[in-house]
């Protein structure tokens, strides 16, 4: 998948002028948000399971090898066959592989973020693959020829009406020739064309929210029974996941499970957590014939020994991206790369290099909202901190943008200087600002005042206001 992040103010301004993002946006707004602090607030131990979590995953990541060795041998005891990819090339091809010895021709495919850092479709595709995504949102944006805004929840970007059109201008073909522009009469629809992929897919290919080192086991937690469907129904399975989603046991996903569903969605648990465990044995119904699991590392083995290794925990609940007022602003797809929001905005410049997502780390207000309330106590603002100083170090910003930063840290370091600076600018507000109290056009600061008033100061800075009240104590 290309990476676009550098054009993410380009992206962005397009984003806030789009009236369709716009609207699709204000819709899904609250919604995360509230549903969530209400499964938090039913759940009185939440803090309580926040640092379990923290500290399961820290051991796990302190002994990734081992836990990685284990699962791989429960794996290959139940018949199944494990495969590492160093890289997301690596990955592509060990799935081409596999495809083109088991003779296929049609994929069945659940959403996962690893087969989008992989840019699996176009590959499938470009190897004369057929390839259909099975999920609601995955399947509406590749019918739209997009790429996911949100790891939760692919099409959000989307209205109804334009969902409507583009199942009437695809569906056409399958003699579906009425527009259907409610909820229930587009899932039916979708679960009509759908159908006959499942049933005739040679390889189903998910995601796995969770590997299990004890069993072998991978978990998949949806709330469609799409991943059902395209893991049991085809001759082959693939797994396809990061290598930092192993944990240790079936005791603690139970864990995980409780914090997952209530951060993402606000529900106590998601409809469907289904777990598989290798080819079907011949005392089963149905199930895979093979069953291959492809973990990619792409560069998560070099951040577990950097400054950067709490960004391993993640487990993909889409929390941090759903509190985050730049998102909700101007949705996924202006971040440029697979992973959106506050997450992305660190994820990426790991994964793809500083310089080809240098604007992403800034495209953020500070206001540590993601950091509140990620389920495994990421400290998201402090990576993007982290990430700025880096860019600022590596001379990966711009000239104006250095020199303001410059001149800030110079009057920072002489506050004598700084405190004068600050009263006459204030001084000069409170003129400009005049009887109205703000200013509606303010010279480099055109960005704010385009839209909104600039407040005038309101009186005294906070060292003359602190001195004030300490002298007259």
């Amino acid at each position: 998948m290309e990476v676009t992040s550098q054009k993410f103010k380009i992206r962005a301004g397009s984003a806030l002028v789009n009236e369709g993002l716009q609207h699709a946006l204000r819709k899904s707004r609250g919604g995360f948000v509230d549903k969530r602090q209400q499964a938090v607030d039913d759940l009185p131990q939440f803090e309580q399971l926040r640092s379990r979590a923290v500290d399961v995953k820290n051991h796990v990541l302190a002994n990734l090898d081992k836990y990685l060795d284990e699962f791989e041998r429960n794996v290959s005891a139940k018949g199944g066959q494990v495969h590492f990819a160093s890289t997301p090339e690596q990955g592509v091809e060990t799935i081409i592989d596999i495809c083109t010895q088991a003779g296929a021709q049609r994929v069945a495919k659940g959403k996962s973020m690893i087969g989008e850092e992989m840019d699996l479709n176009d590959a499938l595709e470009a190897d004369g693959m057929e390839v259909i995504e099975t999920d609601l949102g995955e399947y509406i944006i590749q019918l739209a020829r997009e790429k996911p805004s949100h790891i939760i929840a692919p099409a959000i970007h989307k209205t109804r009406g334009e969902i409507t059109e583009l199942f009437y201008e695809h569906h056409q073909k399958y003699g579906l020739t009425e527009r259907v522009d409610q909820v229930e009469t587009i899932v039916n629809e979708a679960r009509t064309v759908l159908r006959d992929h499942f049933v005739n897919a040679d390889v189903g290919i998910t995601g796995a929210n969770f590997l299990l080192a004890d069993s072998g086991a991978s978990v998949l937690v949806t709330n469609e029974g799409n991943g059902d469907l395209t893991s049991s129904l085809p001759r082959v399975h693939i797994v396809t996941a990061s290598i930092e989603k192993v944990i240790p046991s079936l005791a603690d996903l139970t864990l995980f499970l409780r914090l997952l569903a209530r951060s993402a969605t606000g529900q106590e648990i998601s409809s469907y957590t289904s777990i598989y465990s290798g080819p079907a044995k011949s005392q089963d119904m149905d199930g895979p014939a093979e069953y291959h699991v492809v973990l990619l590392d792409n560069g998560r083995s070099m951040m577990l020994q950097g400054e950067y290794r709490e960004m391993l925990r993640c487990i993909r609940c889409g929390a941090c991206m759903n509190h985050c007022p730049v998102y909700q602003s101007i949705g996924g797809h202006a971040y440029g790369w697979v992973y959106p929001g506050p997450m992305g905005s660190v994820w990426t410049p790991l994964l793809v290099g500083l310089q080809n997502a240098a604007n992403l780390p800034n495209a953020c207000t500070l206001n540590g909202r993601c950091g509140e309330v990620c389920p495994v106590k990421i400290p998201l603002p402090d990576l993007l901190r982290k990430l700025r100083h880096q860019i600022f170090e590596r001379g990966l910003v711009d000239r104006k943008s250095r020199l303001g930063l410059a001149l800030w840290g110079w009057l920072a370091r002489h506050p004598k200087v700084f405190r004068f600076s600050i009263g006459m600018a204030a001084r000069l507000l409170r003129r400009l600002a005049g009887r109205q109290g703000s200013i509606r056009s303010l010279p480099l600061a055109g960005g704010w005042t385009e839209s909104r008033d600039f407040p005038a100061a309101s009186g005294a800075g906070f060292v003359a206001s602190w001195n004030s009240a300490r002298k007259s104590r």
